[in-house]
């Protein structure tokens, strides 16, 4: 017995010496300030409420919970007997009436705001006698985290006035700063202890435990809430505009997830254009009854970039020369490399001659005759001073290897509310020219006719790695809601699509975004552009195929893309799926043959 009080000694002595989880979660430097305390590299504040409006709103603390910041919400809750309550209630009414009394007799013009307490108090009286209400007090403090002094001193401003928009005024815990985090940390400590009183009804306004909805009467089923298990069901053209960019890694679903959207939105009537890179969407169009272009070089589809625009509806008289002029401008340059300065004016000249050989000027009354074709360039090239090195360069797409792509006469047509342009078959160093061509076949139609629409742009950094490509993706960006269209881009390679300028623009005027699961290489990117949380990185990083981060407008939900059996059937990119319903197809196709026999 001796000898156990030196043996607890020494086993204290030897277990501090231990690692503990203390250590672990212990924040390397604590500085408290008087209005704020620098926790780690942190910047932290307590904010506590002191008044409350006369009415609160169901969920009222939703948009305080949904915020993409951090922060720290706790709440203290304290039972008070009602006896208690009722004997402050009879003291409170008496005094009310007295005063009420007092005012009657002395003549003065009634006063609203005691009429309203004595009712309040007189309701609160009868609940609490019948037992449908109880009495509560309640503390509720906000503790916001922040990376810089500024950023805390923005981020309280925020919050202060959305309480403040409510009529729920803030303070912060000065010269109780440490006090106030303490409070939030949850060990249910409050050591602040500012309680303001509720009763029943009051106090479940307050239920914080609420989740992000994107839910509408009307629209298309994008997938399941992971949060709640609710639809996300969103009609893309309520938006201030109808673009949509999805990012993700390879393998992630987002072909499966647009294909999904383009066969859900084409049953309730809006005509889908694809540019398909991979021969990805093939199957689906057969199976709706579309149009399925394959452009390459062996291929028999064909359009001429001398065609002029189709005249708008009420615009007939307008000068379409000009402007497709500079869509060829931006068309030759990815074809024959950057013109210099001197190379761009001879060709800005040749080009307005190779229509007047074809009697079309910049009168609109003589762009209804035949257009010329790029030999006809060519030739009015090879007639001008200075244009040795340009008919050079342009010979091999009149004469050589891809004339036959860029050197006749357009004989596709858009007629089908479902159309895709295959490029799997064209060579990689065509796919930029044949995509910036066919986007501005694409373009002249949609302007032509008003009608609801969505143009999907796969593997879409392909055109971003080119300055006049990325240039005419971004106007399309900025001009399709004026003509009732949606564009959809789709990459991989998220850095080459948001490094330039082009490319963020795409992104700032995309009204919906879908992030799926990215790689760590190019999350920190992505977190940057969509001011992503911590929680939402690692989100992205680790979830599963189909799962990511729904955004439309100022709203964002968990999101996890399903799709019934025969829509899987027909939109599935899976290898082996697709095997084995060509196998299905081929059992079928030889006992139908048998039958016939």
């Amino acid at each position: 017995m001796a000898n156990q009080p030196t043996s607890t000694k020494a086993q204290e002595i030897f277990e501090r010496g231990l690692t503990s989880i203390r250590d672990f979660i212990a924040p390397s430097v604590m500085i408290v300030e008087k209005d704020y305390l620098q926790l780690g590299n942190l910047f932290v504040r307590t904010l506590f409420t002191y008044a409350y409006p006369r009415y609160l709103f169901t969920n009222w603390l939703s948009p305080i919970i949904n915020i993409d910041k951090t922060l720290d919400v706790s709440m203290f809750i304290y039972p008070v007997e009602s006896r208690v309550v009722m004997d402050n209630l009879r003291k409170k009414v008496a005094q009310l009436e007295s005063s009420l009394a007092i005012e009657a007799e002395k003549g003065k013009v009634r006063d609203p705001k005691l009429e309203a307490a004595l009712r309040d108090a007189e309701a609160l009286r009868d609940k609490l006698q019948l037992g449908t209400e109880k009495f509560f007090q309640m503390s509720l403090y906000f503790t916001l985290y922040a990376r810089s002094k500024e950023e805390l001193d923005n981020f309280t401003k925020e919050i202060e006035n959305i309480l403040g928009a409510m009529l729920v005024y803030t303070k912060p815990a000065i010269l109780q700063i440490e006090q106030g985090f303490n409070s939030t940390l949850p060990i249910n400590d409050d050591q602040l202890y500012i309680p303001r009183n509720f009763d029943t009804a009051s106090l479940a306004t307050c239920y914080p435990f609420t989740s992000s909805e994107l839910t509408q009467n009307e629209g298309i089923i994008y997938g399941i809430n992971r949060f709640n298990n609710t639809l996300v069901i969103f009609d893309r053209f309520k938006l201030e505009n109808a673009n949509m960019v999805v990012f993700a890694k390879s393998g992630a679903g987002k072909s499966y997830a647009v294909k999904l959207e383009c066969l859900r939105s084409l049953m309730f009537g809006t005509e889908i254009i694809i540019i398909d890179p991979e021969e990805e969407y093939k199957n689906l169009c057969e199976i709706v009854g579309g149009s399925y272009l394959d452009v390459s070089l062996t291929s028999d589809k064909r359009i001429n970039p001398f065609d002029l625009p189709k005249p708008i509806k009420g615009e007939e008289g307008q000068d379409r020369l000009r402007e497709n002029i500079a869509m060829l401008h931006g068309l030759i340059n990815l074809m024959l490399g950057k013109l210099t300065p001197q190379e761009d004016a001879l060709m800005d000249r040749a080009l307005i001659e190779t229509y007047a050989l074809k009697d079309i000027t910049f009168d609109p009354a003589t762009q209804n005759k035949e257009v010329p074709l790029l030999s006809d360039l060519e030739e009015v090239l090879s007639n001008m001073e200075g244009a040795e090195s340009l008919t050079q360069r342009l010979r091999k797409f009149t004469q050589g290897t891809f004339s036959g792509l860029f050197n006749q006469r357009t004989n596709i047509d858009l007629d089908k509310p479902f159309v895709v342009f295959s490029l799997k078959h064209l060579e990689d160093i065509l796919r930029p020219i044949a995509m910036y061509m066919i986007l501005g076949y694409i373009w002249d139609k949609v302007r032509s006719e008003l009608k609801k629409r969505i143009l999907v742009i796969d593997e879409a950094w392909h055109l971003m790695q080119y300055e006049d490509s990325a240039k005419f993706i971004m106007g399309i960006a900025k001009r399709a809601r004026k003509y009732w269209l949606g564009l959809t881009t789709i990459t991989q390679d998220v850095e080459d699509f948001l490094v330039g300028r082009y490319g963020k623009a795409v992104v700032n005027n995309s009204s919906l975004q879908l992030l799926l699961k990215q790689s760590p290489a190019a999350i920190d990117l992505v977190a940057g552009v969509f001011r992503l949380t911590e929680g939402e990185k690692y989100q992205l990083l680790q979830c599963d195929v189909g799962e990511g981060i729904f955004f439309a407008g100022f709203n964002h939900v968990a999101i996890h893309i399903l799709a019934s059996y025969m829509e899987d059937q027909i939109i599935t990119t899976s290898p082996e799926q697709l095997l084995e319903i060509e196998a299905a197809k081929e059992t079928e196709t030889a006992k139908a043959e048998e039958n016939t026999e």
